[in-house]
């Protein structure tokens, strides 16, 4: 039942309306007392709820409270199970609730266009269909218990490097079918109640202003009726965000803010209706998560943590993914002796860094793991690396000796990316695993003794040593019970069943965008258009090391007796072995004889199978209103193209035994190819030329190279300024930044945040101590106008400080 809604914002008056639009602090919207209408609270989640004490920040720097930490997206992915995902969120939403915690930010949604994205371990897929469906059990899970879910980043985010001032150019066409369909099958199946718009501008326009983007598509399209939080820091023009339907920015822009949409409604660029549209968002979630309250004294209670740890145990045991297992290296036998190599496996990295960092109450390591599980001997333990990755030549001697004189049955290595390869505010260089890591696996091998890794990373690595070692199980980032559902699959209580959500490419040089990834300038143009991770892979027929939906199993499975009606496609699936196990069944599609632009091969449902021993399944996936369309730029709207079209259905997309053939009705009868599209239309993207790229997106493209710098300029840039004060600034935190990676190991995320922060953000991560007529100075300064610019901001500062008090005391009546 709906709740009922107790304050309209119709009768605020326009200050106070116009309050509403920007947070109060950190992590709190703004209260109206005299309406009897409290803040909500906010707080980053995707994996764990990071609720801070104190005033807090967004980076995830300051202490925050106990709680669950499970495996981040990237690694939920490869569960293929949306009703997992709903339990996690779930038990996310339940110990947001007892944390003081009405909207949980998160998931991370956006498609993995590339494997260097910095911020790919909080991302599910490379693909819509299953990156959409997972989000929305997630969404569910966290709403059940009364605390609003967050998806984000709405869109187009795609790298970090300037993704506070990076404009994403991409065609309607990949835009709406490619980075927006995960969203509308979240927003459509599970509703929730905030979306956070992303940093970054698509085609011109930034995401939080973006009228086709939200009024068009989100709102007027999709029938999204709940409230679009910005990104912190994220606000460009709080006027124009209130006309398209962005009601609240975040975190604490000041007063200044609310005095731009009175003057905005003065000047005609905003309507008293639009204000109050975006004003009765804000009230609409006050209303909803009014009495979300804890349930005890604000903490979790000690039955939480041991229930909440089981289940973060369980979604990672469904999650790690077996590489390769040759003559059976997996499971242990019992009574195995084993020696351990790997700083990871005593000290365990479970985690990506940012502002999804979440303080968990427990975290268990592989070694001890291992050492307390009965069946299996611990003979020794050796560190094998440097964790940040510096050459010392006496660990991996060391280790080599331990495995000589241990002489065991088994060597499991942990080895995988470090912290500072992973996080929020920087991309990836390379997709390599540390070269020190390599050297020791290198030397292990060369003790002829059976290698079992143990593989570490929220994203696609390169592993040229596959050939080498007898098994990899990769566990992703696996949350703080990981270690424990590892030793689970490891010893075969468990029997791994994870596909891998993204497709692992043998070289980065094969990767689709992998020539113009991250763009350091203005202008990120996405030229690969929709072949994207598979879709590129399987249209090009390039190899991969590992194909998107690829997972081994101490299982074997055959599939049989496809069938194709109108509604959807029927086959068996059997467990052909004496093992229990469960595979992920995967249907593609593709037109044959198509007029329209088209990946070789499209997921388009999927399905987990649990199987005994010889068991044989049918298994059912329906057709959706996904399974065939299109986005006809033509017609501006939704087309099926008629005709014949193939079926593929197996567990990985490189192996679809069973094909069939299916003749659709369509809304669209096939047109001809346009031929101006060249290159594209064998996928081979990486000899597009501008011209074909511009057929694709529509128009021409012209790059922006600034002759001055302006408040949408990251600060980074100022290394290319003509004032020497600029300069020393931006190469000042960028010695900072390059400091503290070398001297901890670990990024620091306020030194890359500055670096990837236009002077615009200032104005709204302040708390209204700097006001957006002090941003014009600060760019004067920047623009060799030192004097004039630091006049400017010193007079705006007083005169800025006295027009908050007079508006305070307007909005609170004081």
């Amino acid at each position: 039942m709906e709740e009922e809604i107790m304050v309209n914002a119709k009768d605020m008056t326009r200050i106070e309306r116009a309050s509403l639009l920007s947070g109060k602090s950190e992590w709190e919207s703004r209260d109206l007392p005299q309406y009897d209408l409290p803040s909500f609270v906010m707080s980053d989640g995707p994996n764990g709820v990071r609720r801070q004490t104190g005033s807090g920040d967004h980076l995830g720097l300051g202490e925050s409270k106990p709680a669950t930490c499970f495996p981040t997206a990237g690694t939920v992915a490869n569960s293929w199970d949306p009703e997992e995902v709903k339990a996690m969120g779930e038990a996310l939403g339940e110990e947001a609730k007892d944390l003081g915690v009405q909207v949980l930010l998160g998931p991370g949604i956006n498609m993995k266009r590339n494997p260097l994205c910095g911020r790919n371990f909080e991302y599910y897929s490379e693909d819509p269909q299953l990156a959409g469906r997972l989000a929305a059990g997630f969404i569910e899970g966290i709403q059940s218990n009364g605390v609003g879910a967050c998806p984000k980043h709405f869109a187009v985010n795609s790298q970090e490097l300037r993704r506070q001032a990076s404009n994403s150019i991409v065609d309607e066409r990949t835009l709406r079918e490619y980075y927006l369909t995960a969203f509308e099958i979240a927003v459509k199946q599970a509703k929730p109640w905030t979306i956070m718009s992303a940093y970054n501008m698509i085609n011109g326009t930034y995401a939080h202003e973006n009228e086709h983007l939200i009024k068009d598509v989100l709102k007027d399209e999709w029938g999204f009726d709940g409230i679009v939080i910005s990104d912190w820091g994220g606000s460009n023009d709080i006027v124009e965000s209130a006309r398209v339907g962005a009601a609240l920015e975040m975190p604490a822009a000041g007063l200044a803010s609310a005095r731009q949409l009175v003057k905005g409604i003065e000047d005609g660029r905003l309507t008293d209706d639009e204000l109050s549209a975006a004003a009765q968002d804000v009230v609409n979630i006050v209303e909803k998560t009014r009495n979300t309250h804890p349930s005890g004294n604000g903490f979790l209670t000690e039955e939480q943590k041991t229930a909440h740890h089981e289940i973060a145990r369980r979604i990672a045991q469904k999650t790690a993914v077996l590489l390769r297992n040759e003559n059976s290296a997996l499971p242990l036998k019992k009574g195995a002796n084993v020696v351990v190599i790997g700083d990871m496996a005593q000290t365990a990295r479970y985690q990506g860094s940012g502002s999804s960092k979440v303080n968990a109450y427990r975290v268990d390591n592989l070694l001890d793991s291992l050492k307390s599980r009965d069946g299996i001997n611990v003979l020794d333990y050796a560190q094998g690396y440097d964790r940040q990755g510096a050459s010392r030549p006496e660990l991996i001697e060391e280790a080599v000796n331990t495995v000589n004189s241990a002489n065991p049955d088994v060597v499991i290595t942990c080895i995988g990316l470090d912290e500072r390869s992973e996080s929020e505010g920087l991309d990836r260089s390379h997709m390599n695993i540390p070269q020190v890591q390599l050297d020791m696996l290198e030397q292990l091998v060369a003790t002829g003794k059976q290698i079992v890794v143990v593989l570490v990373a929220g994203s696609a690595v390169e592993v040229d040593f596959v050939d080498d070692v007898d098994a990899i199980l990769y566990v992703g980032l696996s949350g703080q019970a990981g270690a424990l559902a590892t030793v689970d699959i490891l010893t075969g209580e468990v029997n791994p069943s994870g596909h891998l959500a993204e497709s692992w490419p043998i070289d980065y040089a094969d990767v689709p965008s992998s020539d113009n990834y991250p763009v350091a300038e203005r202008d990120s143009v996405y030229r690969e258009g929709p072949f994207v991770g598979y879709r590129y892979y399987t249209t090009r027929d390039i190899p991969v090391r590992f194909p998107f939906g690829y997972g081994l199993s101490y299982s074997s499975f055959e599939y049989s007796d496809l069938n194709v009606d109108d509604n959807g496609v029927t086959f068996t699936v059997t467990n052909t072995s004496d093992v229990p196990g469960a595979d992920v069944a995967q249907l593609y599609v593709h037109p044959i004889n198509s007029g329209v632009l088209r990946p070789a091969r499209e997921l388009k449902g999927f399905q987990r199978v649990e199987l005994g021993a010889h068991e044989s399944k049918q298994v059912r996936i329906d057709f959706d209103e996904y399974t065939y369309r299109h986005f006809d730029v033509e017609t501006n709207s939704w087309q099926v193209e008629a005709g014949e079209w193939e079926i593929f259905v197996g567990n990985n997309v490189n192996n679809t035994p069973l094909r069939a053939t299916h003749t659709i009705v369509g809304t669209m009868q096939p047109r001809p190819r346009n031929s101006a599209l060249g290159h594209y239309w064998d996928g081979d993207v990486k000899n597009v030329s501008n011209e074909e790229f511009e057929a694709l997106y529509g128009a021409p493209v012209h790059l922006y190279r600034p002759d001055v710098l302006g408040p949408n300029d990251a600060i980074s840039s100022w290394t290319q300024s003509r004032s020497w004060v600029a300069r020393l600034i931006a190469n000042s935190v960028q010695h900072q930044s390059d400091k503290a990676l070398e001297r901890t190991g670990a990024p620091d995320l306020n030194a890359l945040f500055l670096l990837n922060m236009p002077p615009r953000a200032m104005a709204k991560m302040t708390a209204g101590a700097v006001s957006p007529e002090m941003v014009d100075g600060i760019v004067d300064i920047s623009n060799k106008h030192f004097w004039r610019g630091i006049s400017h901001v010193i007079a705006e500062y007083f005169r800025n400080a006295s027009a908050n008090k007079k508006t305070l005391k307007e909005i609170t009546h004081e």
